[in-house]
Order: structure tokens, then C-alpha cells, then sequence
């Protein structure tokens, strides 16, 4: 187990799956990896702590509910974990970070970037993980053992905070998926992955900073009275 536009035209997107997880007959290459922490009510605690009913802090919706949890594992069986599914090893400070962490390939992050501003005419950007495989060093990464992954879900599509300075989106509960009747569009657009390696490679090439996601201090003292 691992330890835990501006110049530009906007490219292509798609809309956030509901499901979070990879579309395949086995495996997952979205979701949460077992050990990251996010900020709840309660403080920054691990995801896989996080149970129904609990607060979570998001990015744009202040605290939510979460409507559901689910709790898998990229890879189950004994086998060599298709490259596919390689988690994405992000060296300390690699997206402003301090310690090491790992991403699964198809979770959507978000990120603030000077590079967004002059891609996309403002500085955020939904991208999947594995359009950041090689800027600063952030690697795939054959594991060695399971990776437990967890996903929050909750009423609507939701953009969390998580302790290695990223945000990080989660998925509409799959009980609500069904009814889309009144979805707004989604406020986070992902970018299609040839338009998030091109973003990134304008990241690279400039050796541009990701600026760490920081929780807002006045939301601190709500969130964490």
C-alpha cells in the first residue's frame, strides 16, 4: 500500500461521470486514494473515515452532506494491476504538496494556474490526473499491493479539499444520478485529454507553479469550531 482562452482557444470538454469510476469490467481509475485527507466539519480527516451524514468542506458550496460512500480498490485480484490503472506518484511539492502523494489516473482535479488564465481566460482548470504524468516529476507508478479508494458522493457534483493542496471533484450520489431533470451545467468543465496535455505541457514548459488549494480562514472557523 502506498504511503500516504487568453492566447489560446479553449479545447474540448466532457461532462463529469456521475459514477467516478472506470468504465471497464474491472479496475477503478477514479476516486479517492485511502489515506488522503479532506477537510470536514470535524477537521482534516483520512476519506476513509468519512461515513454518510458527515460534513465536507467544498470549494464552492461551503459544507455539505454526504449522501453516499464507496469503497473499492483499483485492482482486487492478485494479478499485475494493468498499467492502465497505474496510480500517479506526485513528488512533495510537485502541485504544492508537501508530502508525497498519489492520484488515481481518471480523477478529476482541479487546479489554479497562471497557465489556465492564458489557456482558458481564467486561472482554474478540471483536468484528469493522468494528463499531469510528467511535470515535476509526478510519475505513474506500478503498486506493489491494493489501493483501497473511496469516493464521497453528495447531492450535487461537488469540488473537495484535500491536504496535499489540490481540489478534488466527487460525483453526485448514484442514488440521485437518475434524476438530471433540474442539473445545472457543471461548473468545472473537464477538459478532454488531449486539451489537458496540451495545458499541461504549457505548465511545463513555462515550469509554471500550481497554486495549493487553501481553505478560506473564515470558513475555517465554521467548518472547524
Amino acid at each position: 500500500m502506498f504511503e500516504l482562452g487568453k492566447g489560446h482557444r479553449m479545447g474540448p470538454h466532457s461532462k463529469a461521470e456521475a459514477t467516478g469510476a472506470w468504465n471497464g469490467s474491472r479496475g477503478v481509475a477514479s476516486g479517492l486514494v485511502a489515506g488522503t485527507r479532506i477537510a470536514t466539519r470535524m477537521g482534516w480527516r483520512p476519506v476513509e473515515a468519512i461515513a454518510t451524514g458527515d460534513e465536507v468542506l467544498t470549494f464552492d458550496h461551503g459544507l455539505q452532506t454526504v449522501i453516499e460512500v464507496r469503497r473499492e480498490a483499483v485492482w482486487p485480484d492478485p494479478t499485475a494491476c494493468p498499467q492502465h490503472l497505474w496510480p500517479l506518484r506526485v513528488p512533495a511539492k510537485a502541485l504544492g504538496n508537501r508530502n508525497e502523494a498519489y492520484l488515481l489516473p481518471e480523477q478529476q482535479v482541479l487546479l489554479e494556474t497562471d497557465a489556465a488564465e492564458d489557456y482558458l481566460g481564467h486561472p482554474f482548470a478540471m483536468l484528469p490526473a493522468a494528463a499531469l504524468e510528467g511535470f515535476r516529476g509526478i510519475t505513474r507508478q506500478n503498486p506493489s499491493d491494493m489501493i483501497d479508494v473511496v469516493t464521497v458522493q453528495f447531492r450535487r457534483d461537488e469540488v473537495v479539499f484535500a491536504n496535499i493542496g489540490a481540489l478534488f471533484f466527487q460525483p453526485k450520489a448514484t442514488c440521485l444520478a437518475a434524476d438530471d431533470s433540474d442539473a445545472p451545467a457543471p461548473e468545472y468543465p473537464v477538459l478532454s485529454m488531449p486539451a489537458a496535455r496540451e495545458l499541461v505541457e504549457l505548465m511545463i514548459l513555462d515550469d509554471q507553479p500550481v497554486y495549493p488549494a487553501e481553505v478560506d480562514e473564515a470558513l475555517l472557523e465554521v467548518a472547524f469550531a
